[in-house]
């Protein structure tokens, strides 16, 4: 076999393999006078076969391997280093990158309810669950976008942190990947569900945000319908979000019914109101049957009112929309109570009756600080103990 040189001023920077696009990995294996279908079985083995070496990549042959070793190149996924598992069967990961800094992502065998009602196929299988469970996987995976946030939404542990970067598309893809091979999870026969609900606000990362996007659907092969982003209302990316031809579906962080109560809790309200808001929301086009998502963390005494319930009726009753009532997860040091469980029916049925979707979304994880609103670096935040733990059987 001839041996494998290197083009002169060839862009070799060591820098990892997951996250490289098929473009970008025919640039670098062109420098290494291959040609170019050996980086579509490069491609193959990161994204569909999730490989975690660059020795198990046996499409290859070995001298290409170890050409690329030489250049100090690695797969580079990032790496769970602490589990936490709740009584509910939801896992919290530490996840660290190649710097060293580390997000979390939660893995939720059943999914949280947050599809219900939004009119897509992960909806259907929420309101009708089958009884085959032990042949496939249903779960949602929360990913995060960015190392820490700096929205500074009052009621959530994230904007504690502040924050630290933005993450990488190899970094925000590779995150499911890692839960994936976790769990054993063949994609296309498991029903799995991404949500961009972690640490940090997608749409400040937004160009990283859809390239990883893109990642999980075209090399991934997880289908974007499966997807939801969450914004706190970052309008320009909004308006940018309209324009995509592939994308999740999209739930924007309400959370109040007006401005002065937004205000208080989310400071973004300040550059940003909620008429302006939702008239970029309204420029996104939606699939068939498709509804926005509008997440409404409810906060005992705060905006889980009757007249709270009225003031979001007027706003979104002729809109193709469902709300999302979250229960607030409480977090040390935080000013905020649970509101009642009966003003959260109460508004609930409120919702209903005046024919607006909502949803009460079911807590997961609340023990190990995985719920919404809880992700705060395990390391910095007061929890049960930790344990690392195998990987989980393949029946959930």
């Amino acid at each position: 076999m001839n041996e494998i040189s290197i083009k002169d001023n060839p862009k070799v920077d060591g820098r990892p393999l997951f996250g490289q696009s098929l473009v970008e990995l025919t640039i670098l294996l062109d420098h290494l006078n291959q040609p170019p279908y050996r980086a579509r079985q490069l491609h193959e083995a990161l994204y569909a076969q999730r490989l975690t070496s660059i020795d198990d990549i046996t499409t290859l042959p070995a001298t290409l391997r170890e050409a690329l070793k030489s250049q100090n190149h690695t797969i580079g996924l990032p790496e769970i280093v602490q589990t936490a598992r709740s009584i509910d069967g939801t896992e919290r990961y530490l996840i660290r990158m190649a710097d060293g800094e580390t997000v979390e992502t939660v893995w939720m065998p059943g999914g949280d309810g947050g599809e219900r009602g939004d009119g897509t196929q992960a909806a259907e299988e929420e309101e009708h669950p089958t009884h085959d469970d032990d042949d496939y996987k249903r779960a949602t995976i929360c990913i995060s976008s960015q190392v820490g946030c700096a929205v500074n939404c009052q009621f959530c542990l994230t904007a504690k942190l502040g924050i630290r970067r933005n993450l990488t598309p190899g970094e925000i893809a590779g995150q499911v990947a890692a839960v994936l091979n976790r769990h054993n999870v063949e994609v296309g026969r498991d029903r799995i569900n991404l949500v961009f609900m972690g640490m940090g606000e997608p749409f400040l990362n937004y160009p990283s945000f859809m390239d990883a996007v893109r990642l999980l659907t075209t090399a991934m092969r997880i289908p974007d319908s499966r997807m939801t982003v969450s914004t706190s209302g970052i309008l320009p990316g909004i308006l940018d979000f309209a324009k995509e031809t592939l994308r999740p579906k999209l739930a924007v962080s309400l959370n109040a019914s007006n401005d002065v109560v937004r205000e208080s809790i989310m400071p973004i309200t300040r550059k940003w109101n909620i008429a302006a808001l939702l008239e970029a929301i309204a420029t996104v086009p939606l699939r068939p049957r498709e509804r926005v998502t509008f997440e409404y963390v409810m906060l005992g005494g705060i905006n889980d009112q009757r007249e709270h319930a009225d003031e979001l009726i007027a706003l979104l009753k002729n809109r193709q929309a469902k709300i999302n009532l979250i229960v607030w997860n409480s977090g040390p040091d935080m000013p905020f109570h649970e509101p009642t469980p009966a003003d959260v029916s109460a508004f609930q049925s409120r919702l209903r009756n005046a024919g607006i979707p909502a949803f009460i979304r079911r807590p997961r994880g609340r023990d190990i600080y995985a719920a919404c609103g809880q992700l705060k670096r395990t390391l910095e935040t007061p929890t049960p103990t930790l344990i690392t733990l195998p990987p989980t059987p393949s029946s959930l």
